[in-house]
């Protein structure tokens, strides 16, 4: 219980953190140049255009909900196959669904064109991108739970199950089943 108190607060912590802008601050310089070569050519050849029907990223985005942009933006994305997203506050967790045959260097360039997407787009700025399946399958459980009137209880039994897959089990931990534990012996 300590465990998951601790990973919710340092959830809140993070989200909080980035909101402040600090306006004194020099711009940098790719807000200077104008757009490179390498955009344009991402922007032609990693957005996928002719797969879908209906691509609701170009639509107006003031129809949408932030959580549809969200997934719009990075179901754009070349070799996305769906995408989940969760919004809190200012920040929003994006869960990406690829081809399991994919490489792992190929999904990190999807996540990283993705991640580059979403930071163009105003509303995208503080997102996290992840494309772990299972984090992305209980981030669609979130979302669901949402939609049921049930964000907190959803949310904190999701971030339940997350933190029981990543926390290691240690062997010293495992208690024999049916074994009586070993009478402790005297030092003498």
């Amino acid at each position: 219980m300590r465990m998951l108190m601790l990973v919710v607060l340092s959830l809140a912590v993070i989200s909080g953190c980035n909101n402040a802008q600090n306006k004194n601050a020099s711009p940098s310089p790719q807000s200077i140049q104008g757009p490179s070569v390498a955009s344009s050519v991402y922007n032609s050849v990693s957005l996928k255009s002719a797969g879908k029907p209906t691509v609701y990223a170009t639509q107006n985005p003031a129809d949408l909900s932030e959580k549809e942009h969200l997934e719009a933006l990075a179901e754009r994305v070349a070799g996305v196959n769906s995408a989940h997203a969760v919004v809190f506050g200012n920040s929003a967790v994006v869960g990406l669904d690829v081809d399991g045959n994919l490489s792992r260097s190929r999904v990190g360039n999807i996540k990283y064109s993705v991640a580059e997407a979403l930071r163009k787009d105003p509303r995208g700025k503080n997102a996290y991108v992840t494309a772990d399946m299972d984090l992305s399958n209980r981030i669609a459980e979130i979302g669901q739970h949402i939609q049921k009137g049930e964000p907190v209880s959803g949310f904190a039994s999701e971030l339940a199950d997350i933190v029981g897959r990543i926390v290691p089990q240690l062997p010293k931990d495992v208690a024999p089943k049916n074994v009586p534990p070993a009478p402790p012996t005297s030092g003498h």
